[in-house]
């Protein structure tokens, strides 16, 4: 079997006392089909209140489901005080998913503009009831702040993971599709979480993967994209863009009248059988995959050419921009990975079709525990982008480490691009639409679930899971908020002082993380391929620009004006800060210039003994994680208690080998001792 993660209704008797009078009967608009929305509701009311709740037809009964019109909800929203720019026929993609909640003496309600939002805001009506924050005439209406909130899976139909550190696919078995209960539990995790859209398969799309869109799948295909439409979700496909290769066609030229007929063709075969399909994600031109590049093609041209094939079906093309043939010779210091991305895509904007989304990494390099903000976000000023992380965490401890990363997206989403002429030139405001409602995407992230009982590996990284989905229908939450909400919901057996101690154990985390890894910015040093645990030069020599540059004398890669001229790539006034080692952000220093040993950073330390210092104390906060994890045994249920241990117990070893190697490799380069006299090999 596996958990129930956040959607337990098991623990919570004491919350929702005095909520059974509501629980007799819930009224059901006939114009949507709230079936999903329903069940959550009797299956709560099963759980805490011992009753079968049925379905009423009289508005009066206990809850009430109602389908509004945009107007009246958009009136809710201006009489709550909260700020919304006017919405548009064409932004009903926002609104669809709106909600409102009230309640009163006698009645809980639930209004929406659609089903898709009756159905999130019943998940959130029991969140709130479980929260204790639906007192009696509380009105809470949300809007989220992004049409798209995604999650992608790189499960593979063999059913391993790309990346995947929690067992399995619950997707995929021996090249088949698995659709069970779990399946459906699944869907129910999303929308609890308000997420809208999920990604079925890898990116890197091979073997039986390629013909999830032929016959041989289309009719699973067809049930699991149904299955996750009846909660809200829009179910996508990745697809091979090279797949006309093996046809008689023999190319994937997207100029090809050949091969734009077969995509016409495929699309239209497709959305026949599976009409609630969201689109296709596309991987293309990167790591040795054909993409319109191979027949001198731009992206735009093959982006486009599937958009044409699905517009007729409302359909949308997500993009990946993790295109480049930007394999460097690690002696050439003028070729630089990070600048790939923005070269190349920064001169199609404006030449893609409405119905494509550029999907961009948050920073130029490979989901590091630090790196800046991708330059494409300001630099796109005419092209739809969702922003992309990675809750897998595939450099961040494999979910072994304790790494709560909504600290970290917080900081991405606020940053300022400078985008000139738009309301809000953050990170956060651009992929919204509040930027400008032509830009509008969402956010995305390579997701961290797999089939092993708990879905997450360990325990606790489930907190990444639940956090992304919040964080994306709301960007304003803190990372504060998110887990102690997460907390409450997952464990509400424990008292106040000790959600207290998982919420700091969340929240120090990512710090201490980087903290005993890579120092300033400058990223990798992981070991290569499996990218856990410490190798200083592991990636030193590689062919794809992963290197620090470490000699006798100082580190870090020259990326300002004098060097590869990275930093030129954003507007200003980032690109006059980043062009210069003073006015950089002390964090990312090592990501744009070679610094000296020597150099003082503004704590009045040399960098060599800021090295010195974030490893060791790293080490010293890991250990101190564990202590006081430790005392929570007997109160979080033995299960989880025992899964955690173990992970802290190598989180710490991992912890360890990095400060050893990292402080050790550095002292051998530069000869100078750590001013407190520690332990240096």
């Amino acid at each position: 079997m596996w958990t129930q993660c956040w959607l337990d209704y098991k623990e919570d008797k004491d919350r929702v006392a005095g909520f059974d009078k509501y629980f007799e009967g819930v009224y059901l608009p006939s114009e949507a089909d709230v079936t999903a929305a329903f069940e959550e509701i009797k299956r709560a009311a099963d759980i805490w209140f011992g009753k079968t709740v049925k379905t009423s037809e009289e508005e009066s009964a206990g809850i009430v489901l109602k389908i509004i019109s945009a107007d009246e909800l958009l009136g809710y929203v201006e009489n709550e005080g909260k700020e919304l720019q006017k919405k548009s026929s064409e932004d009903f993609d926002i609104l669809r998913d709106s909600y409102r909640i009230s309640r009163s003496e006698d009645k809980l309600v639930i209004e929406a503009t659609a089903r898709e939002g009756l159905i999130f805001g019943a998940f959130r009506l029991l969140e709130l009831i479980r929260l204790g924050k639906m007192d009696e005439g509380r009105c809470v209406t949300e809007v989220p702040s992004n049409p798209i909130r995604m999650l992608d899976h790189w499960d593979n139909m063999d059913g391993s993971i790309e990346r995947g550190y929690s067992g399995n696919s619950f997707f995929y078995e021996k090249n088949e599709i698995i659709i069970d209960d779990r399946t459906r539990d699944y869907a129910r995790l999303l929308a609890s979480m308000g997420i809208n859209a999920v990604a079925i398969n890898n990116v890197n799309v091979k073997d039986a993967a390629t013909e999830l869109i032929g016959d041989r799948y289309i009719a699973k295909v067809k049930e699991l994209s149904d299955l996750f439409n009846s909660y809200g979700v829009k179910m996508y496909v990745c697809i091979n863009f090279a797949s006309p290769i093996d046809t008689p066609i023999g190319s994937a030229d997207p100029l090809k009248p050949e091969v734009q007929e077969w995509w016409n063709k495929k699309a239209k075969e497709v959305y026949e059988k599976v009409p609630t399909l969201g689109g296709f994600l596309v991987k293309a031109d990167s790591e040795g995959r054909p993409g319109p590049m191979t027949y001198g093609r731009t992206q735009a041209d093959g982006a486009n050419m599937l958009a044409k094939a699905l517009a007729p079906f409302g359909a949308t093309v997500i993009w990946r921009c993790f295109v480049y043939n930007c394999q460097q010779d690690w002696r050439d210091l003028t070729v630089d990975r990070a600048k790939a991305g923005y070269d190349y895509f920064s001169q199609l904007d404006g030449s893609f079709a409405d119905n494509v989304i550029l999907q961009i990494k948050n920073g130029p390099m490979d989901f590091q525990v630090r790196e800046p903000v991708s330059p494409l976000f300001g630099g796109l000023s005419k092209t739809r982008q969702m922003l992309e992380v990675q809750i897998a965490q595939e450099y961040t401890g494999h979910q072994i480490d304790l790494c709560y990363l909504m600290p970290w997206f917080k900081e991405i989403l606020s940053f300022d691009t400078y985008l000139p002429d738009v309301k809000d030139s953050t990170v956060a405001g651009i992929i919204s639409g509040r930027a400008d409602k032509a830009l509008r995407g969402g956010m995305v992230a390579v997701t961290n679930t797999g089939n092993d009982e708990n879905w997450t590996g360990n325990d606790l990284a489930a907190a990444n899971l639940y956090g992304f989905g919040r964080l994306a229908w709301n960007t304003e939450l803190s990372a504060e908020e998110i887990v102690a909400e997460w907390t409450a919901l997952t464990y509400p057996m424990l008292k106040d002082e000790d959600k207290k101690v998982i919420c700091e154990l969340e929240l120090g985390s990512w710090r201490t993380y980087e903290n005993y890894t890579s120092p300033l910015g400058i990223g990798w040093m992981v070991t290569p391929h499996d990218h856990y645990g410490p190798s200083v030069e592991g990636y030193e020599y590689d062919r794809w620009g992963t290197y620090h540059r470490a000699d006798w004398q100082g580190i870090g890669v020259e990326r300002g004006p004098e060097g590869t001229g990275y930093a030129l790539q954003y507007r200003s006034p980032n690109k006059e800060n980043f062009s210069k080692p003073e006015t950089t952000p002390e964090e990312l220093l090592l990501f744009f210039h070679k610094t000296p040993y020597k150099h003082v950073l503004k704590s009045g330390k040399a960098v060599i003994q800021h090295i010195y210092d974030t490893h060791f104390e790293g080490y010293e906060e890991a250990l101190a994680m564990q202590k006081k994890w430790q005392s929570l045994e007997g109160k979080v249920p033995a299960r989880v208690f025992d899964n955690v241990s173990e992970r802290f117990e190598r989180q710490v070893r991992n912890a360890r080998e990095w400060c050893d190697i990292v402080n050790s490799y550095f002292f051998r380069r530069c000869g100078i001792p750590d001013e407190k006299g520690r332990k240096i090999y």
